[in-house]
C-alpha cells in the first residue's frame, strides 16, 4: 500500500482518487472546499444500504455517475477486441500494438480523474498549457491571458495563435460532469461576437451532446474538445504526463543481407 517514505504508491493513490471522484459523481460525498470531502445524505442512505461495500454496479443507480461512466469510457472503443483463443495468433508486434492502446486508454482515464480534481482556476490554466503545448504563442505567462479574472463575459483564457500575437484564439473550459449543450456552444459563439474575434475552442472533462456538436459545425469558428481529446492531447504533447520507460522496437534489415 505505501513505499519506504510511508506515502501511497502511485498505483493506491489512483485508485483512492478514483473512488472520490465516483463517489462525488453519484453525489454521495462533496468537497466543499480543496482538501476536504463530506458525506452527504444520499451517501449515508447508500452507506446504510450497503455496509459492506459499494460497487460500481451500485454506483450505476444513480443517473449522475450513470452519465459520468458513459462519458469516461468512450475512450476504450478505439481498443481493439481480440478473441482470447486468437491471441497466439498475434505477432509480437500487433500484441504490442494492442497492449499501447490498452496502456494509452487506462492512462486516459487516469489523466481524466487527475483533472476533475484539480479546481477551475487550475483547470483553465490547464488548457491555457495544453494550447501553448500545441505551438499557440510562446509561453504560458506572454500567451495565456484573462485567466480566472470576473466578468470575463464568457472567456476564461486567450491564446496568440502565432508567436506575434498578430491572431488569438478565445477559450472557454467547462469542469463538468455531463455532456455540454448547444445552448452552452451558442452562449460561447455570442461571447467571442462581443470580444470581436472569430475563434474560438470550448474545451470541457465531460462530452458534448449532438446537438452542441451541430451548433459548432453550424457556427464554424469553434472547435469542441471533449474529455478524451483533452486527455489525449496532454499525452501527445507531455502535459502532466511523465516517460517512465521508452522501447525500441527493432526489425531485421533484409536488405543489409542482400548487400553483404
Amino acid at each position: 500500500m505505501t513505499d519506504q517514505t510511508g506515502d501511497f504508491n502511485p498505483s493506491t493513490k489512483c485508485r483512492v482518487l478514483r473512488a472520490k471522484t465516483y463517489l462525488m459523481k453519484s453525489g454521495a460525498i462533496q468537497s466543499p472546499q480543496r482538501g476536504w470531502v463530506q458525506i452527504t445524505s444520499r451517501g449515508q442512505a447508500l452507506l446504510k444500504k450497503h455496509p459492506e461495500v459499494v460497487t460500481n454496479k451500485v454506483l450505476l443507480e444513480f443517473p449522475e455517475f450513470a452519465a459520468f461512466q458513459k462519458t469516461g469510457t468512450t475512450n476504450q472503443s478505439n481498443i481493439p477486441e481480440v478473441p482470447k483463443d486468437s491471441l497466439s495468433l498475434l505477432s509480437p508486434e500487433e500484441e504490442l500494438g494492442r497492449l499501447y492502446s490498452a496502456f494509452n486508454a487506462s492512462l486516459t482515464s487516469e489523466l481524466l480523474i487527475q483533472i476533475n480534481q484539480i479546481s477551475p482556476q487550475q483547470f483553465e490554466r490547464l488548457v491555457v498549457e495544453v494550447l501553448v503545448a500545441m505551438g499557440y504563442g510562446g509561453n504560458v505567462r506572454d500567451a495565456g491571458q484573462a485567466l480566472g479574472r470576473s466578468g470575463d463575459n464568457g472567456i476564461d483564457g486567450v491564446v496568440k495563435q502565432d508567436p506575434l500575437g498578430l491572431d488569438k484564439v478565445y477559450i472557454q473550459a467547462k469542469q463538468w460532469t455531463g455532456n455540454v449543450g448547444s445552448q452552452e456552444v451558442r452562449n460561447f459563439s455570442g461571447s467571442l461576437t462581443y470580444h470581436k474575434t472569430t475563434k474560438g475552442v470550448l474545451m470541457t472533462t465531460a462530452g458534448f451532446s449532438a446537438s452542441a456538436k451541430d451548433t459548432a459545425r453550424q457556427i464554424g469558428n469553434i472547435i469542441l474538445i471533449d474529455g478524451d481529446m483533452l486527455a489525449q492531447l496532454m499525452i501527445e504533447h507531455n502535459v502532466g504526463v511523465v516517460t517512465r520507460e521508452t522501447y525500441k522496437i527493432r526489425r531485421v534489415d533484409s536488405e543489409y543481407f542482400e548487400e553483404l
